[in-house]
């Protein structure tokens, strides 16, 4: 692919480009984003085609999974706002007072039920005791056996906090923060999040219940959330069609490792409740394909975020210092994109034991040695997502760096103004009025130092 770049004068600035070198810049560009629209489009046109193929029936009827909100006839499951927490005799210790024996001692949060009356002593469990956490003031869901339990007894059990308040604070806090700083753009992600989460809930995991193909249904359903999270967040560009090709790169490398970790490192899911759970539920879910589907999904944002970042950091080297050529443009992002790696696979790693830190605590207690413990079933699943996740990263940095600089070097770049306008000196400008290059350190990879306000004026947008 032919890039094009600007000849410098050494003294006063550079000549404008002639009618000719206009005419073979733009057919240059008008190829790159051909060139990008050929692929993509397709690639665009064949997701869409599998999405319609695998899109879910929506048939429920033969699934039958316990609500654990459910209760039994003549019980309920109400909610109130505790009082006040008191260390006293359980009531559920009350038959064994009544025959002659000792009443055990128990927290009671004494509750105001939000339906009215009275308040009720709800019994709190040993582990939510120990915790310490049911302090006055919190909304709470407990379980109302009052009208089945006939004799003495706990008619009123804990069952959960009711967490709606302090979660819708968050998000609401999240999203103004996020649009606060990123603007628009922010706000766009947001909206990008939504119908990413839509894709999810209304294709993937349906898709999942009935038994559709789990390597295809992750690797469709995570391409069009990129494409679509990617364009309506960053915009129609060069830019992000560089950046959505490396995701792509990245997912499909995922998707084939997560397939055969799958199956080489026996990953089946069982041992959990929710599996339990899943299995009883219907003969079409498969724990191994939830697994493979998970892999995939897990290195989304990572992978958009290394990816988006690194064709941004190859237009911004090119914007400073248009002059670098190819291998010195690809060199400086990929020092760049090294760095991004090693912060990456830190952030993985991290967040996944964060997530599994009791699991982690649980099997470190354990006389067994640490190779046995990271093979172990408990932890094996985190420990292969890590890795396929990581790989996947790993590999797309440089794939989208060498995209995204053959496209910038045949797009070319948009020089409106000198790229340190803000902090150009009045000695600079003064420098370069009397045609004099000012001496501006390159950008990290570059051979030569930036043009001058003059040089830049003279080159063509994008």
């Amino acid at each position: 692919m032919g890039h094009s770049h600007i000849h410098h004068s050494d003294a006063a600035g550079s000549a404008a480009p002639t009618p000719e070198q206009n005419a073979a810049l733009a057919g240059t560009r008008r190829r790159a984003n051909f060139l990008l629209a050929g692929i993509l489009v397709p690639l665009g046109v064949i997701t869409l085609i599998g999405m319609m193929l695998l899109w879910p029936s929506g048939d429920r009827s033969d699934i039958t999974v316990a609500n654990p909100l459910a209760t039994a006839a003549g019980t309920s499951m109400d909610v109130g706002t505790v009082q006040r927490v008191v260390l006293e005799d359980c009531p559920s210790s009350q038959p064994t007072v009544d025959a002659g024996g000792e009443a055990q001692q128990c927290q009671v949060a004494y509750t105001q039920p939000d339906a009215g009356g009275s308040p009720v002593p709800v019994e709190l469990n040993p582990e939510v005791a120990r915790s310490g956490q049911v302090d006055a003031g919190d909304s709470i869901r407990y379980l109302n056996l009052e009208e089945v339990v006939t004799a003495s007894g706990a008619p009123y059990i804990f069952v959960d906090f009711v967490r709606t308040l302090p979660v819708a604070a968050l998000a609401v806090l999240y999203a103004v923060v996020v649009v606060s700083v990123a603007r628009w753009r922010g706000l766009r992600a947001i909206i990008g999040l939504v119908g990413a989460l839509f894709i999810l809930a209304q294709f993937m995991l349906p898709g999942l219940v009935e038994g559709k193909p789990p390597l295809l249904l992750g690797l469709v359903g995570s391409v069009v959330i990129m494409i679509g999270v990617l364009y309506f967040a960053h915009g129609f560009s060069a830019r992000t069609s560089t950046a959505l090709l490396g995701t792509i790169f990245g997912l499909g490398i995922t998707a084939l490792l997560a397939a055969w970790a799958t199956d080489t490192a026996n990953l089946t899911g069982v041992g959990s409740d929710s599996s339990s759970a899943l299995i009883n539920a219907s003969p079409e879910i498969s724990l191994s394909g939830i697994i493979l589907c998970g892999l995939i999904i897990s290195g989304l944002g990572v992978l958009n975020d290394v990816t988006i970042t690194q064709s941004s950091a190859v237009w911004e080297l090119y914007e400073i210092a248009p002059h670098t050529s190819t291998r010195r443009l690809f060199t400086g992002a990929m020092r760049i994109g090294r760095d991004h790696i090693a912060s990456t696979v830190y952030t993985i790693a991290f967040a996944y034991a964060g997530a599994a830190l009791p699991l982690l605590i649980l099997v470190s207690l354990q006389n067994s040695s640490l190779v046995t413990t990271l093979t172990s079933g408990e932890l094996a699943e985190e420990v292969v997502r890590t890795l396929v996740g990581s790989i996947g990263l790993v590999l797309a940095i440089p794939v989208t760096t060498l995209i995204a600089v053959l496209v910038v070097k045949a797009v070319g770049v948009r020089a409106s103004h000198h790229p340190y306008d803000d902090d150009v000196t009045p000695a600079v400008l003064a420098a370069e009025e009397s045609g004099v290059v000012a001496a501006v350190p390159a950008a990290p990879g570059a051979a030569e130092g930036l043009p001058s306000r003059r040089a830049l004026r003279g080159q063509n947008s994008r």
